[in-house]
Formats: C-alpha cells, sequence, structure tokens
C-alpha cells in the first residue's frame, strides 16, 4: 500500500496561538477532504500543545509537538484509526512505524514547516516528519533509525498527550503507558552514562576565545557573558530568555547583607530559585555591564534585560541566545583545528549550549562542592537528580577495582 505523503499539522507556538484557518489554505482543503474527527484531533492537540507552550516552555512545545504531529499523521494515513479506540496492539504498531518510516516521510534536512507567501503561510514541499543527518555526502534514508533517546522521547510525549486526554474525559485510558513496557525496540539500559560536558582543557580554549574575540571586537561582549555565566552558574539557555511570563533583568543580581551575590532564576516548572554568584564571575559581568554603558553593578531598581538585543528593543529568545554561543563554538572549532587537527576540534561541533551547564556542575562537584548547594543551584528537585546525572564515583570505583584483573 503506498503510504500518502504527510504534511505539517502545527506551526510555532506564536502562530498557533494565534492560529487562523484563512491564513493556511492547504490545511483547510486537507481537513475539509477528510472525515470530521481529523479536524477534532487536530483541535484536541492544538489546546495540549498550546498548554505545553504556556504551562512548561516553548521548548517542550517544540519537542512534543513533533512527537504528537508524527501520531496524528499515523492515525489520518496510515492507520486511519482515532486515538480514542487505539489499544495497546495499535501503539506497538506505531512504535515499529516510528522506528522504520517510509522513505517518502525522511529528510535529509531540517526545514521550515510553512512558507509566509503572498500573505498566506503555504505548506513547506520539502518538509517531511522524520529526519536523517548523515555524515557523509550521500545519505541513504534506508539506513534511518530512531535513537533510544528519540524512542524514549516519542513515548513521553504522545503518554502525556494521552493523559491530557485523560484529563479532559475524552480518552478513557493510556494505551501507551501498557505498550511502552512490551516495545521491542525500547532498550533497557544499564550503560554507564557518560555526562555530556567539556573538560578542564576544552573549556578552558573555548573561554579564552571567547575572551580574544571580545577584545578584538567588542561586539562579542555579550557573547562572552553568555557563556561565562551559563558554565559558571549552570543555566540552561531558556532561563536567560525573554518569554512571555518572565523577562530576566539586571536587578535580578542581588546582594545580600552578608555580601553575596545572587542571580533570581525563573526556570523549569515555573520555579523561581537564587543561584550563588561566585565572586570569578564578577569580573565578566562588570565587563559586559561596561560595555553596555552601566555601573560595573546592578542596581536594585535596574529593569534593562540581562541579555538585551543590539537591534531592536528587548531581550533575546533562545533561539537568538543558541546563536551568540554557536558563534564562539564554530570560531573555537575553526581555531582548535587549525592548531591541533580536526580530531582535537571536533568536540566543539558536537557542543550543545546545554553542555555549558552540565560542565560547570561536573566541575564544581569534582572541585569538592557539596551535593546538596550544587543541586540547589542547579534547581534539582532533589539530590538524586543531581547525584543520577553528574556522579560516576561508583562507575569509577569499579573500574578502578577492575583496572588490575589479571587474564
Amino acid at each position: 500500500m503506498t503510504i500518502p505523503k504527510a504534511i505539517p499539522l502545527f506551526p510555532s507556538y506564536q502562530e498557533l496561538k494565534e492560529f487562523d484557518w484563512k491564513n493556511y489554505p492547504q490545511l483547510i482543503e486537507f481537513f475539509n477532504g477528510h472525515p470530521d474527527w481529523y479536524r477534532q484531533h487536530w483541535n484536541w492537540a492544538k489546546d495540549y500543545l498550546i498548554y505545553l507552550g504556556r504551562n512548561k516552555s516553548e521548548h517542550t512545545y517544540i519537542r512534543f509537538r513533533s512527537d504528537v504531529e508524527k501520531l496524528l499523521l499515523w492515525c489520518f494515513l496510515v492507520s486511519q484509526k482515532q486515538l480514542i479506540d487505539c489499544r495497546k496492539s495499535d501503539i506497538l504498531d506505531y512504535s515499529e512505524f516510528f522506528f522504520k518510516p517510509p522513505q517518502s516521510w525522511i529528510a535529509l534536512a531540517n526545514v521550515d514547516k510553512f512558507i509566509l507567501t503572498s500573505g498566506f503561510f503555504k505548506i513547506n514541499p520539502q518538509w517531511k516528519p522524520f529526519r536523517y543527518i548523515s555524515d557523509g555526502a550521500d545519505a541513504d534514508k534506508k539506513k534511518y533509525r530512531p535513537s533510544q533517546q528519540s524512542i524514549r522521547a516519542m513515548f513521553a510525549a504522545i503518554s502525556g498527550f494521552y493523559t491530557y486526554l485523560m484529563e479532559n474525559e475524552i480518552s478513557l485510558g493510556n494505551p501507551v503507558l501498557l505498550a511502552k513496557k512490551d516495545c521491542k525496540r525500547l532498550v533497557k539500559d544499564a550503560q554507564i552514562k557518560e555526562t555530556k560536558r567539556l573538560d578542564q582543557a576544552q573549556w578552558a580554549f573555548l573561554l579564552h576565545t571567547a575572551e580574544s574575540m571580545a577584545s578584538d571586537d567588542a561586539i562579542y561582549e555579550r557573547n562572552l557573558f553568555l557563556i561565562a555565566a551559563m558554565k559558571t552558574m549552570f543555566l540552561r539557555i531558556s532561563e536567560l530568555a525573554e518569554r512571555d511570563d518572565w523577562i530576566p533583568t539586571m536587578n535580578h543580581f542581588w546582594q545580600d547583607d552578608d555580601k553575596n551575590w545572587w542571580l533570581k532564576i525563573f526556570g523549569k516548572g515555573k520555579k523561581i530559585r537564587d543561584i550563588s554568584v561566585p565572586d570569578s564571575f564578577l569580573p565578566y559581568l562588570g565587563r559586559y555591564r561596561l560595555w553596555r554603558g552601566l555601573p560595573a553593578y546592578p542596581g536594585r531598581q535596574e529593569k534593562q534585560p540581562i541579555v538585551e538585543k543590539i537591534r531592536g528593543v528587548g531581550g533575546m529568545s533562545g533561539r537568538q541566545l543558541a546563536r551568540l554561543v554557536h558563534q564562539v563554538l564554530d570560531t573555537t572549532y575553526d581555531i582548535a583545528k587549525s592548531k591541533y587537527g580536526e580530531k582535537h576540534a571536533q568536540i566543539y561541533k558536537d557542543v550543545s549550549p546545554h553542555w555549558l551547564r552540565h560542565t560547570g556542575a561536573s566541575m564544581e562537584i569534582e572541585r569538592g562542592r557539596a551535593l546538596k548547594d550544587v543541586s540547589e543551584d542547579l534547581g534539582h528537585s532533589s539530590m538524586a537528580t543531581t547525584d543520577s546525572v553528574y556522579i560516576q564515583s561508583s562507575a569509577k570505583k569499579r573500574a578502578e577495582s577492575g583496572k588490575f584483573r589479571n587474564v
């Protein structure tokens, strides 16, 4: 059976919040040509995704949108079965489809879902639900296989969707929970988990590059500040980004009666926490503020965004901040490659902004700082989370005890 061509169903969070059918003529045409339950399912998913974007974060919206969209497309175009009629066996069928989708549903590049043309959002014909990025020039879609992380993320997303449907009395149960236990594609992982981070020398090289860039051209002072802040205070990129419900401003840096500096952060789960600001970071804060024409240290009345746009007004989005980080990473890669070769430089191609958070926290734990203090600065709900992510002491002991075995 030939599987129909997939189309994107949901735009960005901001566009979905303001969604108007007349701006998406091709979506209207698609839904008008199919049973009413297609649009009903789309509305359920829309409400769920807007709930995630509003109550979680735009990053969570983007991550869950992809998996909810794939599930709906499978229901519409492959199984032709409504979500509320799906059972455990159906979800297992979907997991097999997810593991090995048709090649016509796989793209070799990341592209926009919709293109604004003549005042209307047109479907991008290059868009596909799945993406395969190959190291080689000749990518073979037959080699596409999702990672274990992607499979786990898929189950988390669609299970969350079913839970939402249950809470709104739309679905009577959550078949995903049962299917996940029996999914043959989901491997139980007992490996030693390696935290994605830079070592001390790699971090020093990255920081030196950022400092050199800022010294050569003041436009990169923002990049230097961002790199130093994310690593030193274990920040997520979203925690420095401007959002609908929170703008990080300079007066969120504050000093207590003992002259200790803190940074107030609105983090995951809509939790506000105060992160300790070490003395070693203050010169970077002062340098950045002086470049912006501000006194070296923040005052309680300052309302300027912590990281502001050069053109325009206000703070920066998560994507804009990520671009600043990658500007430094790309330059560091180029310098490291020219000095030490491709193998040494590759790490800077692999790094994501989130590695800076992991790098800072890992180094603090290695320095001997109390796990409880690091956990609170990270914003973890329990020390067990910090321990599972950052502590590899038992694995190191096991490696040490096994090193001298005889053959």
